[in-house]
Parts: structure tokens; C-alpha cells; sequence
């Protein structure tokens, strides 16, 4: 049953509330590196329900007179043509929809900066194609010895080398399309500058996870180290903050790992530094907002699991390592979660077994369970989509949502003119029809006006899906596994 444990309208308030003061303590103007997702940041939705997936856009929005962003991208990602796996583009293109996205909300996207940048013929095309539209653009350079040789990074051969990016507001937001782009460089780099102009400014971090002020062990902090299992991020006590006050605080090993180069740049910059442990540099507040720890908890063991699927079907496909598997083996371990705490597996498991074919199954909010298997008009997933649909709606089961005498057309349509090896629907393809269905069958149209509730159901499904069903259960917002195998035996799979 899906329970809300996160207050939401209280974290946009204690947040935003807490960026302020926290541009205060250091004169009038903050550098916020700003880790993680902005605009779609599911992960902190499944593990903390309640969590808005644009919550952080939100919280900046409400900040927004005050608030300059700067886009950090490192130039060797351009040249790698590196994609982003959750959406499946390019560094260089999720830059652009970043932008976009940035500007449709109100907020000032104030430049770009090219980050380790070493004259890349990819990286100096793309940044002629930013400045032909319309945005500034800086340069930073691979600075030798860094992160290690405080005197030299900190010295004219070092920041100094780095273009100055001029800002005009007092929180300069620093964020990027991923990880490794050199968002802390950047921040770290303009503090220099800005010493060197008679300008007092700060830096503070902004990372909802792990989550500082709940437990080491707590479900949520282990759902993050299995969501990162391939950086091998690990959870730890902050050292320094526990010399400092005697306190227990979470916070990741490559922050704390880092945080005495960090503080040693600070001194060098601005003769002492503002903060005596890696957390202290954050200004997280979500820990303050969890409502239901039990609901909270509950939804972080789920999500454990379904990285673990999701780790295993990525093995299969040839992407990731079976240390992944052992490293998110051992975090299940940890939180006390095995397989069997996701209803679904079984279900979509034996009904496989009972039809002798792939199966699907949904948890829907209620607990129910609701399951699909292939036939031959419809997919696995499809039928399951409309059996809980129907199931949502008050339909009987024996109703047809969709007379077989428009799928079969649109089935010959595929393989006989679009080369489809399959002629079975693909979860959108099976919604388009619905829809047109609902103009003249009111059945139908009850059961495409339940489609908004199938939202942050649970589902499985008995086989590895195809990239377009996974696409449809991502964007219907529903957490999808699969069983770490494929339909048939061919080496080719789209």
C-alpha cells in the first residue's frame, strides 16, 4: 500500500529558507553546486513518497531574483560523444534541454563553462554552436597536480589560468548535465577570482543524498549506495564532524576523502576556511521533512530491490559487472530485503509459468495485484495495462476495451510495411488505440480516464521489455523490473 512519508510544501520552505541564510553568512553572494537531478529526480521521489520529482526546481524557483545559473560541462564528455543513461542523450544535447527547461521556469541560465578544456576540435565546434545562440561562454583548464598541489592550484598557474565567469546575481547556482563535469572546480576556481576582485563569496553543496541527519543503516542512505553501486559510492560517519561536535552525521566517502584538499584551499584562498567537515558544507534539509519513517523506509527497500533487477538485467545486456550484483547483494543484506519482498516477481513469475509464455504483473496504490500474459493479440505488458485499467474502472474482466478488429490491422500493418520481425503492440501503440476507442465505446473511455492512477505502481515483468515498453512505463511513471533474461534466444535485441 502506498503510504506519503516526505512533506513536501515543508522542505520547499525549510530549503529555500536555508539557502538564504546561508548567502548571508558569507557577505551577500554564494556559489551552490547543485548535485543530482533537477528536473526529474525519481529516485528521491520513489525512496522518499511524497517527494515532488521537480522539488528542487521549485525550491529555486521561489529563490529566482536572486539566483544566476552556471552550466559546468567537461569538455571530454563532448568529445566522447557520453551519454546520459536515464534518458538516453548526449552530455552536449541534455545541456541544451537543460537550458530550455532552465528558462521555461523563470530562471536565468547566465553561461556556460567548458570544463578541463584542452582545445577538443568536438569541444571548440560545440562551444562556436552555444555562442551562435546567444550564451557566454568560459573556459577552464586542466590545472597539473590537481586536486594535490594546493600552492600550484591556487596561484595564477592554476585558477588563475581559468577564464573569470562574470555573474551579476548573488546565488550562482553550478550545476551540470552529470557527474565528473567539474562543478566543485568551477565553484572553487570563481572563488579565487573573486578574492583576487575584492569580492567576499562562499560555496556550500547541495546533495539530497545521503541524507546527513538520518541513520548510516537507514533504508534510504542504502537505497543511494545501490543507486551508485557502479561509482562504488560508500556511506560513511563524517570524521571530521564527529571531532568537531562529537556527533554521528552521514555523509559519502569521496567528500570525505576530498574534504582535506578542499579545506586546505579554502585557507589558501581566503586565509581560513568557513567549514570544518564535509558536512557542514551542505545545505540539505530534507531529513527534517520525513513525516513517516516506516512509509519512508518501506519505499527505500523497494527501491533496493529494484536497483538490484535493474543491475542484473544491465549484466545481461553486457553494461555492467557481477561486482555490481555482489556490491547491491550486499546492501540488500544490510537493509534485510530479499526478492520476496516485491510482490510482483512472484506474480509475474508464476503466471509465466502457468501460460508457458512472458507475464507481466502490477501492483496498483491499493495492494492489489493485477496480472497480463501474451496472446495472440497482445503482449504481456499491454494486457496488463488494460486488465488493471479495466480492474480501476469497475470493468469486468470478459469486456474487450478494444475489438480484436482494430488491432489485427494495425498488427498486419507492422510486419507487413514497417518490417516489424513482431506483430504485437507496444505499450503506446495499445494506449493510441484505446483512445481512439474511447471516442465511440464508453467503457473504453473509463478506462483511459483511470490511465493518471497507474502512476508509481509497482510492476515486473518475466522477461527483459523492449527499450519502447520500458520507455512507456518510465514516462506513465510506473517502477518497472524484469527478470534478467530475453524472450528468445537471438543476439540482436532492440
Amino acid at each position: 500500500m502506498y503510504k506519503i512519508g516526505f512533506d513536501n510544501d515543508k522542505y520547499l520552505k525549510m530549503q529555500s529558507k536555508h539557502i538564504k541564510e546561508r548567502i548571508g553568512k558569507f557577505g551577500g553572494k554564494l556559489y551552490l553546486e547543485l548535485g543530482g537531478k533537477l528536473f526529474d529526480d525519481y529516485h528521491a521521489s520513489r525512496v522518499l513518497p511524497g517527494f515532488k520529482p521537480d522539488s528542487k526546481i521549485n525550491m529555486l524557483k521561489q529563490l529566482k531574483d536572486q539566483i544566476e545559473i552556471v552550466i559546468a560541462i567537461k569538455a571530454a564528455d563532448i568529445e566522447k560523444n557520453k551519454v546520459r543513461g536515464d534518458i538516453g542523450i548526449t552530455y552536449d544535447m541534455d545541456l541544451l534541454r537543460l537550458i530550455d527547461a532552465f528558462t521555461n521556469t523563470g530562471l536565468y541560465v547566465g553561461s556556460v563553462v567548458l570544463t578541463q578544456f584542452e582545445e577538443q576540435p568536438a569541444a571548440i565546434a560545440y562551444e562556436n554552436k552555444l555562442k551562435a545562440l546567444g550564451l557566454k561562454v568560459y573556459r577552464h583548464r586542466i590545472i597539473e597536480g590537481y586536486p594535490t598541489d594546493i600552492h600550484k592550484i591556487v596561484s595564477d598557474e592554476g585558477f588563475g589560468k581559468n577564464d573569470y565567469i562574470e555573474t551579476t546575481r548573488p546565488l550562482i547556482v553550478v550545476t551540470a548535465p552529470g557527474p565528473g563535469s567539474g562543478k566543485m572546480a568551477t565553484c572553487l576556481s570563481q572563488l579565487y577570482h573573486e578574492k583576487k576582485r575584492g569580492i567576499n563569496a562562499g560555496y556550500a553543496k547541495f546533495e539530497t543524498f545521503p541524507i546527513w541527519n538520518i541513520r548510516l543503516d537507514h533504508p534510504v542512505n542504502l537505497a543511494y549506495e545501490a543507486a551508485t553501486a557502479d561509482l562504488k559510492d560508500e556511506n560513511l560517519i563524517d570524521p571530521f564532524y564527529l571531532e568537531a561536535t562529537g556527533e554521528e552525521v552521514v555523509n559519502y566517502n569521496r567528500d570525505i576523502e576530498a574534504f582535506p584538499v578542499l579545506k586546505a584551499m579554502f585557507e589558501k584562498i581566503a586565509g581560513k576556511s568557513p567549514y570544518n567537515s564535509p558536512t557542514d558544507m551542505g545545505v540539505n534539509m530534507a531529513g527534517y521533512c520525513i513525516t513517516d519513517d516506516a512509509a519512508v523506509r518501506a519505499a527505500a527497500k523497494q527501491e533496493i530491490v529494484r536497483r538490484y533487477y535493474t543491475t542484473l538485467c544491465a549484466v545481461r545486456k553486457g553494461v555492467a559487472g557481477n561486482d555490481q550484483v555482489e556490491n547491491i547483494k550486499g546492501i540488500m543484506n544490510k537493509a534485510g530485503v530479499s526478492i520476496s519482498d516485491r510482490p510482483v516477481v512472484a506474480a509475474a513469475n508464476v503466471r509465466a509459468e502457468e501460460t508457458g509464455g512472458p507475464a507481466a504483473a502490477m501492483e496498483l496504490k491499493d495492494g492489489s495485484i493485477i496480472t497480463g500474459k501474451t496472446s495472440p493479440l497482445l503482449g504481456a505488458s499491454s494486457a496488463m495495462i488494460l486488465n488493471s485499467l479495466k480492474h480501476l474502472a469497475g470493468i469486468e474482466d470478459k469486456v474487450n476495451l478494444i475489438s480484436p478488429e482494430f488491432i489485427e490491422p494495425i498488427m498486419k500493418l507492422k510486419v507487413n510495411y514497417l518490417g516489424d520481425h513482431s506483430p504485437l503492440l507496444h505499450i503506446d501503440e495499445i494506449l493510441i488505440v484505446l483512445s481512439m476507442a474511447a471516442v465511440t465505446d464508453e467503457n473504453a473511455k473509463k478506462a483511459i480516464d483511470k490511465l493518471p492512477e497507474l502512476r508509481g505502481a509497482e510492476v515486473h515483468s518475466s522477461v527483459i521489455l523492449s527499450q519502447v515498453d520500458e520507455s512507456a512505463f518510465k514516462k506513465l511513471g510506473m517502477n518497472l523490473t524484469c527478470e534478467p533474461k530475453y524472450q528468445n534466444k537471438k543476439l540482436y535485441h532492440k
